[in-house]
């Protein structure tokens, strides 16, 4: 026994790169092992929980992790129940030996500190949340769910806008996604980019507040995702294969394939949906607006050794769809298609160094292709595109935990070539007509209706991002301490560097179920790729507005990263043993605020900025852990967002908003009053659960139209009662839309229906916004899933 004791120390076996793993030996008061003992590690706040059972040698193993606080319980017959808290929260193996007591000998197990520090996170010094698969699922029941944003609007911190695109804590977008250690900066929504498929998420790992030094580049949030993988599945071929439909026409099907075989582990997910939906419409008739979208994963996990775990990951999805048409332009025969395309291919190596260090390496490219086609009947404008930016990623990370101090040094290297096509013309003899409203007059050499020529851009450029980050999370006692610097080297069409302190601490009154924290960041945040060429090119400033280029001077000033200052404090508390509280305020200011402009409801963003923005918000979580079969989660929002001009990139034709807004600081429209999300869910022991979530918006800020005008025009005049145009500043109407869904589960298969927008409520998102245009929600659809399990 001894023995074994010696290799468990010396060699646990290390697992990939963004989890924790935990391995150990459970022995009895004489130091034998107890094999067949059920161990089961639970987070109860994220509902992330695995269970196994302990070897012949009482040896037990948990992989694939997500960093967080767990309880380990243990479990046998004839032994007192064990229970154990631990923080997992590095890559450095774990290794635990525990021994159960006889259940003759054992008094009864005390767990009340352990039940108040299971409600909150003691180690959490920012705003920090997991949501896994299960909720995951029950959320995305309708087959017309494209992307993770869905379940992230779930927490506190989230606007939300069309086409799935959310606000994180007052910003547009500027959000990363680390897929098993690949980031994604993309901007992930269905219009611009592919999303990442919920269906492949094992968990999800939220920062909004105190981001750790290792992230960088889009930082107003951080979604870490951790996949399904196949290693622990103690089978070679397991699966599901799933359908699904829903009354808008919505078809989709999805197949998952995960096992292993000794040291090799696999998953594999495939899905295809077809729809008239696919975007939000901008009328309320859907004109034109059918689409399909096809994607892959595969996650391949090799372990040659205790000390040495390889992945292999490969990504791709492919969508094609019509860009939704106004009255008009349908009447017209407007054709537009968009089509976009992404592949990415990631390969991870973690090496356990010792005991307690870890070095691991992730290298990853990533290649987002997007193509606009016009067609005979556009108007007022033709536009095409063809665009693709590549984005190559090298990640080294050095882990190590001493005692208190739990260690991350890394240095990064990104290169991403872009290259971009642009075509223009004007269509509609009344679009910028001289002596008009807002008459451009560099325009009219681009105007086809009055003998122009079509207005050309084509570029091809290459830049990098290079950074070096260290990190120390301190456990003093009741005190946990996050020290973090960062340092960014950015060259693209601009170049600059910056020195990034990310520190924060955090207090907990354990007699209380108390966490107190508090924070600031400084982070540097880098342009979207998406489009930049032209948006920083001289070429492209016969398309602006006179006034936007007197405010810089008659010259196109190139677009800079944000630099910007965060500060956070919260609370967290636990309410009895199911209630769990969080609260926090942040206000954050910058310089050079990024953002984009949506080209007239298409699938073409530019990339722009303003001088700065202030942003102050409060954000609230409830959440009521299972009680008798119920559970539940009440995330409240509050943000305000004041940007000052002048404007910098973009391209604003046809939205003379921008007028009015480059005269002094404005409300933009990521601000909002209020936004709620409650979810309610029941499940009983027999498999039956219902779920009832409800997301209420109090209206995000418009364009500044008038109403008259408004109303004299046919393609929004059936609008203008879903928006407050008098107001100050003009809001969408506030809106309450409820989804129902009910399902049962059983050991071979599932089967769940599901209304959403029960009230069939007529909302919209934004409303001639020069950022996003114009978009309404869904109306009321049913849909129907059907799951087996092989």
């Amino acid at each position: 026994m001894k023995w074994l004791l010696l290799i468990n120390w010396l060699s646990p076996p290390s697992f990939p790169q963004s989890t924790a793993s935990l391995s150990g030996l459970l022995l009895d008061p004489s130091g034998a092992a107890i094999p067949q003992a059920s161990l089961t590690l639970a987070n109860p706040l994220s509902r992330f929980s695995q269970t196994t059972l302990s070897s012949a040698s009482g040896s037990f193993l948990f992989t694939n992790i997500p960093f967080a606080n767990y309880t380990l319980t243990a479990e046998k017959s004839g032994f007192a129940p064990l229970s154990r808290r631990l923080a997992l929260r590095s890559n450095v193996p774990v290794s635990l030996d525990l021994t159960m007591s006889l259940a003759s000998a054992s008094n009864t197990l005390t767990v009340v500190d352990f039940e108040k520090e299971a409600l909150v996170h003691p180690q959490d010094t920012g705003s920090h949340i997991e949501i896994n698969r299960q909720d995951i699922d029950r959320l995305s029941l309708s087959p017309g769910t494209r992307g993770l944003e869905a379940a992230l609007l779930t927490f506190p911190g989230f606007a939300q806008n069309a086409n799935g695109a959310i606000h994180p804590r007052g910003a547009h977008n500027q959000m990363t996604f680390v897929v098993d250690g690949m980031p994604i900066t993309d901007q992930l929504t269905g219009a611009f980019a592919n999303a990442v498929d919920p269906a492949i998420v094992q968990t999800v790992e939220l920062f909004t507040g105190n981001i750790p030094a290792e992230y960088g580049s889009k930082v107003a949030a951080v979604a870490n995702v951790t996949t399904r993988g196949g290693l622990g599945a103690g089978r070679i071929l397991g699966g599901s294969f799933t359908l699904g439909a829903d009354s808008r026409d919505t078809l989709s099907t999805q197949a998952q394939f995960s096992g292993e075989k000794d040291r090799l582990g696999y998953s594999v997910s495939l899905s295809a949906m077809k729809t008239n939906r696919y975007l939000d419409p901008v009328s309320l008739a859907n004109l034109h607006n059918g689409g399909n979208l096809e994607r892959a994963f595969s996650r391949f996990d090799y372990q040659p050794s205790d000390r040495d775990t390889f992945r292999l990951n490969l990504m791709a999805g492919n969508s094609s769809f019509q860009l939704a048409n106004l009255p008009s332009q349908q009447a017209n025969g407007m054709d537009q298609r968009q089509g976009l395309r992404d592949f990415s291919v990631m390969l991870g190596w973690l090496r356990t160094l010792t005991p307690r260090a870890t070095w691991d390496v992730t290298a990853s490219v990533r290649s987002a292709n997007a193509t606009l086609t016009p067609s005979p009947g556009d108007i007022p404008v033709a536009a095409a595109q063809t665009r693709r930016l590549t984005t190559a990623t090298l990640w080294n990370r050095l882990n190590t935990v001493r005692g208190r101090h739990t260690v991350k040094a890394g240095v990064d290297l990104q290169f991403f070539p872009v290259s971009e096509r642009f075509t223009f013309a004007i269509t509609d003899p009344s679009f910028n007509a001289p002596g008009s409203s807002g008459f451009i007059e560099t325009l009219l050499a681009h105007d086809l209706s009055r003998g122009g020529k079509p207005f050309q851009f084509q570029d091809a450029a290459s830049g990098g991002l290079y950074s070096a980050f260290l990190q120390d999370n301190i456990s003093l006692g009741r005190w946990n301490i996050a020290l973090g610097l960062r340092y960014d080297l950015y060259r693209f069409l601009t170049s600059g560097n910056h020195l990034q302190p990310r520190i924060g601490a955090s207090y907990f009154l354990r007699e209380t179920g108390t966490v107190l924290r508090a924070s600031y960041n400084r982070t540097y945040q880098t342009p979207p790729n998406e489009n930049l060429l032209l948006a920083s090119s001289e070429k492209s400033s016969v398309l602006v507005a006179p006034n936007v280029r007197a405010s810089l001077g008659q010259a196109v000033v190139r677009i800079r990263p944000e630099r910007q200052n965060f500060y956070e404090v919260g609370l967290q508390q636990a309410i009895g043993s199911h209630l769990s509280a969080d609260a926090s305020f942040y206000h954050k200011d910058a310089r050079d605020q990024q953002d984009n402009n949506n080209f007239f409801n298409t699938g073409i963003i530019f990339p722009m900025s303003l001088a700065a923005i202030r942003v102050n918000g409060v954000e609230g979580r409830l959440v009521l852990l299972p009680l008798h079969g119920f559970s539940a989660t009440l995330s409240v929002t509050h943000a305000r967002a004041i940007s000052t001009p002048p404007f910098t990139g973009g391209l604003f034709i046809g939205n003379p908003g921008v007028i009015l807004l480059s005269s002094g600081p404005f409300v933009i429209d990521h601000d909002q009053k209020l936004g709620m999300q409650s979810i309610l869910e029941y499940t009983t022991r027999r498999g039956l659960f219902a779920t009832v979530s409800t997301r209420y918006d109090s209206g995000l800020v418009t364009n500044p139209s008038d109403p008259a005008v408004v109303a004299r025009d046919p393609d929004y005049a059936s609008l203008l009662p879903y928006v407050n145009l008098s107001s100050n500043p003009p809001r969408t109407r506030p809106r309450a839309i409820t989804n129902v869904g009910i399902g049962y589960k059983r050991e071979r298969w599932e089967a769940a229906f599901q209304v959403s927008n029960v009230t069939n409520k007529t909302a919209l998102y934004n409303f001639q916004s020069l950022f996003v245009g114009t978009r309404l929600a869904a109306p009321r659809t049913a849909a129907l899933r059907l799951r087996w399990f092989f």
